[in-house]
C-alpha cells in the first residue's frame, strides 16, 4: 500500500516562476521547461574587501571569540535569489564547494503581509509566494550538509502555510522547532485588534545527523551555586532528588526513615527516586545507619505512582534507621556542625528538612528552548538603532533583525569554520554576525538600493573594524566594589537589584536617605560595572559578485528559445559552459578550449562551424578525449565529420539544443 501523505495544493503549483525585470520582486507564471527559468546565470566576480583585525589594549576583556581567525572565504551577491540559487547548485565549480556543504541556513523572505515597504513590496498572491518559496527550498535542501538546519522567520500571515510547504520539502520527521521570538518592547496601543508582539522561526533538520549546540550558561545562573562545605567536587546547590515516570520505575519508589525526625519519605507524586537504590542507600548510610527493610506500604507506594493497587510492586524493601533516632538524630547534627564536606543527600531546615541531593554547574550548557524574550536576544526597536548608528544619516531599513538574534540561531546551528547562507541579506544581519563568529557566510541581495546603501557598506565595516555596535562588544561581568561586604551566598546581580529597589523606595520616603543603617547596607551591597569585553576585533574579507546577464529568452509565438541582446562574446562563452554544466577553462591561461567534463573538452563558438574549425579543435584533443561544440550555426555534414574524426564528439546548437522547451497555452 502506498504511504499517503498531507500536502498543500494551490494555483499553479506544477508551474514556475519568473521574476520580472522591476527589482521589486514581482514574478511571472512559465512553464517549468522555459529557459527564463531553467537558465544558469553564473556569477560575475567584481572585487574583494579586505579588513585588518586590530591589536588588543589593555584597557579591555577580550573573549575567546574575539581570537578567532577572520574568515575570508565569503561571498556577497548581488541578485535575484531564486537564480543565485541556481548558480549556487548547478555552475560546477560553485556546485563543488556548496552543495551538501552548508551547516546552516537563514532566510528572512517577504512576510507577504500585504503592505509596501520603502525597500520592497511585500504584496504577494498566496500561490505566487508558496510557488516562490518552494523552489527556493528544493535548492536550499541541496546545499544543506547532512548535519545542518534551515530557519526560516515569518510572522503570522504565512508561518502556517510555510510550516506544510517544509513538511513537504524536508519531511514532517524533520521539524525541529517553532521559535517564538518576542519583538515587540512595548504594546501596539493603537492597534485596532491584538498587539502583536512575536515573530516565528521555523526549524527543520536535512537529517537526524543535525545535533543542536547548547548555549552558554549566563553568570546570573551560577549565582545560586555555591561551596559552603568546602566540596572538592567544587560548587553545588539543592535539587530534587527525583526523577519522572514512577510507573515504570517501581524499584525505585521506596521509603527512607529521615534521619533527624523518623518520618518516611517518598519520592513527589508520580516521581521515583533519581539515584539508582545502591547510590541511595550509601549515601543516606554516611548520615547514620541503615538497614532495607519490607514494611508492607505497596498501598502508599502506587499511590505515589499513581498506578492501581495491583500494578504496584508487591515487595520494595525501605531504607530504614538501624539505630535509635536519639543516635542517628546526634550524628546529623555533629556532621553537619563539623564544617566538613556533606553527603551527595543532604537535608533542608538545617538537618530537619525534605531531602534534597547536590547539583553541580552543569558543563556542556543549556539546551535551546523555543520562547526567546527581547531581554535575552533584543528586539526590532533596538534593531533599527543598531543600523541607525551604523548609518546616521540613511532612513533605517525597515524590518532588520538584531545582532543578538542572529548571534543565538548560530550558536545553536553552527560552529566556527562552517558555511551560513542568506539569500535574503536586506541589511546584512545574518553574514555581519557570521563574520563577527568565524563562520564563512554567502550572501545575496536583489535590490540595488539595498545592496549600495546597507548591505555592502555593513559589511565593509564588519571586516574593517568599523562597526562597533551588535555583538561587537558586551558589558563586563557586574562586580562587587572593593568597600562591599555582599554575602557569600548573594550573587553581585541581586545585590544591584537590592540597591537598585532601596533608591526607589527612598525616593518615596527621602527622611530615611540621611539613616546610618541604609547609608550602610547600600555601601555593603554596592556593585560597579567590570571592564567591557571585546568580542570583534575586525579582520577577514568577502569577494562581491553580481549574476551574469541573461542570454536567453523563450518566444512562445515562435515556440523556440533566442538570444538575447547580451549574449555574445565573453558572457555568451560563461553561459554556454555553465548551462552545460561544464568547468570553466579561462581563455587567459592559454587553453583552446572553454570547458571541460571528465574527458570531454567543450568549444564555444560564435559563427558558422566548418570542417577546418573541427579539424583544428581536434588536433589539440589527447587520444582519450572527447570534443563538445556548442555553434551559433553549423555547415551541413559537419556533425557526420566530426562524428568520424572523433568518436563520442558531437555538436549542438546554440540556443536550440540548450534547452528542452514545451510551449504552455496561456503563459
Amino acid at each position: 500500500m502506498t504511504k499517503k501523505r498531507l500536502e498543500l495544493t494551490w494555483y499553479n503549483k506544477d508551474l514556475a516562476l519568473i521574476p520580472t525585470n522591476d527589482g521589486r520582486y514581482g514574478y511571472s507564471w512559465v512553464h517549468p521547461t522555459d529557459p527564463r527559468y531553467c537558465e544558469v546565470r553564473p556569477l560575475v566576480m567584481d572585487d574583494f574587501v579586505e579588513g585588518k583585525q586590530s591589536p588588543k589594549e589593555d584597557k579591555y576583556v577580550y573573549s575567546e571569540r574575539a581570537d578567532l581567525t577572520p574568515q575570508t572565504d565569503n561571498l556577497l551577491i548581488h541578485g535575484e535569489s531564486g537564480d543565485v540559487l541556481e548558480a549556487l547548485t548547478r555552475v560546477p565549480e560553485l556546485a563543488d564547494k556548496y552543495v551538501g556543504r552548508v551547516k546552516l541556513i537563514y532566510i528572512d523572505p517577504p512576510f507577504n503581509t500585504a503592505q509596501t515597504f520603502a525597500s520592497y513590496e511585500d504584496n504577494l498572491e498566496h500561490s505566487v509566494w508558496l510557488t516562490m518559496m518552494r523552489d527556493r527550498l528544493l535548492h536550499m535542501k541541496k546545499l544543506l550538509s547532512e548535519d545542518g538546519s534551515i530557519w526560516i522567520h515569518l510572522d503570522y500571515a504565512e508561518n502556517h502555510r510555510m510550516r506544510l510547504l517544509l513538511d513537504e520539502v524536508f519531511g514532517t520527521q524533520n521539524f525541529m522547532a517553532e521559535v517564538i521570538w518576542q519583538k515587540a518592547d512595548s504594546p501596539q496601543s493603537g492597534s485596532t485588534r491584538f498587539s502583536t508582539d512575536q515573530d516565528v522561526i521555523l526549524v527543520y533538520r536535512r537529517s537526524d545527523r543535525f545535533v543542536p549546540n547548547r548555549l552558554p550558561r549566563p553568570d546570573s545562573l551560577n549565582a545560586r551555586f555555591s561551596n559552603p562545605d568546602n566540596d572538592p567536587e567544587g560548587d553545588w546547590c539543592m535539587a530534587d532528588p527525583c526523577a519522572p515516570d514512577a510507573p515504570n520505575n517501581q524499584p525505585m519508589v521506596y521509603a527512607i526513615q529521615h534521619p533527624m525526625t523518623g518520618e518516611l519519605m517518598y519520592p513527589s507524586s508520580g516521581r521515583c527516586w533519581s539515584l539508582a537504590p545502591q547510590t541511595m542507600f550509601e549515601e543516606m548510610s554516611k548520615w547514620a545507619d541503615y538497614t532495607l527493610v519490607d514494611i508492607n506500604d505497596r498501598e502508599q507506594r502506587a499511590k505515589v505512582s499513581g498506578v492501581a493497587l495491583e500494578k504496584a510492586a508487591e515487595s520494595v524493601p525501605a531504607m530504614m534507621l538501624a539505630e535509635p533516632i536519639e543516635s542517628s538524630a546526634q550524628k546529623v547534627r555533629a556532621l553537619i556542625d563539623s564544617g566538613d564536606t556533606l553527603p551527595k543527600l543532604i537535608f533542608t531546615k538545617n538537618g530537619k528538612g525534605r531531602i534534597m541531593k547536590k547539583s553541580r554547574i552543569p558543563e556542556n550548557g543549556l539546551v535551546p528552548r523555543t520562547l526567546w524574550l527581547n531581554n535575552e536576544v533584543s528586539h526590532s526597536r533596538g534593531a533599527k538603532k543598531e543600523i541607525g548608528t551604523l548609518f546616521p544619516d540613511t532612513t533605517a531599513f525597515s524590518t532588520p533583525k538584531p545582532e543578538r538574534l542572529m548571534e543565538r540561531v548560530l550558536q545553536i546551528a553552527s560552529n566556527p569554520g562552517d558555511i551560513v547562507l542568506d539569500v535574503f541579506a536586506g541589511s546584512g544581519t545574518t553574514a555581519a554576525v557570521a563574520q563577527k563568529m568565524g563562520r564563512r557566510w554567502v550572501t545575496c541581495e536583489l535590490l540595488e538600493s539595498t545592496f549600495t546603501t546597507f548591505t555592502r557598506p555593513r559589511l565593509e565595516k564588519v571586516v574593517r573594524g568599523e562597526d562597533l555596535g551588535g555583538i561587537t562588544c558586551t558589558k563586563g561581568e557586574r562586580l562587587a566594589d572593593e568597600n562591599s561586604e555582599i554575602p557569600e551566598n548573594l550573587s553581585v546581580e541581586k545585590a544591584q537589584e537590592f540597591v537598585s529597589t532601596l533608591k526607589k523606595f527612598l525616593a518615596e520616603h527621602p527622611e530615611l536617605k540621611q539613616s546610618k543603617d541604609i547609608k550602610d547596607l547600600k555601601q555593603y551591597a554596592k556593585t560597579k560595572p567590570g571592564k567591557e569585553v571585546i568580542n570583534w576585533r575586525g579582520g577577514g574579507g568577502f569577494r562581491i559578485a553580481h549574476l551574469a546577464p541573461a542570454c536567453y529568452t523563450y518566444d512562445s509565438d515562435l515556440e523556440r528559445v533566442m538570444l538575447t541582446e547580451d549574449a555574445y562574446g565573453e558572457t555568451l562563452r560563461v553561459s554556454v559552459v555553465a548551462n552545460l554544466g561544464f568547468y570553466e577553462l579561462h581563455p587567459d591561461d592559454d587553453y583552446v578550449f572553454d570547458g571541460k567534463r571528465g574527458r570531454t573538452l567543450l568549444k564555444v563558438h560564435e559563427g558558422i562551424a566548418t570542417c577546418k574549425l573541427v579539424d583544428s579543435l581536434v588536433s589539440h584533443l589527447e587520444e582519450e578525449e572527447q570534443l563538445y561544440l556548442a555553434t551559433t550555426a553549423v555547415e551541413d555534414g559537419v556533425r557526420e565529420y566530426l562524428r568520424k574524426a572523433k568518436r563520442g564528439s558531437r555538436i549542438v546548437i546554440i540556443p536550440d539544443n540548450l534547452f528542452q522547451t514545451v510551449h504552455v497555452e496561456g503563459e
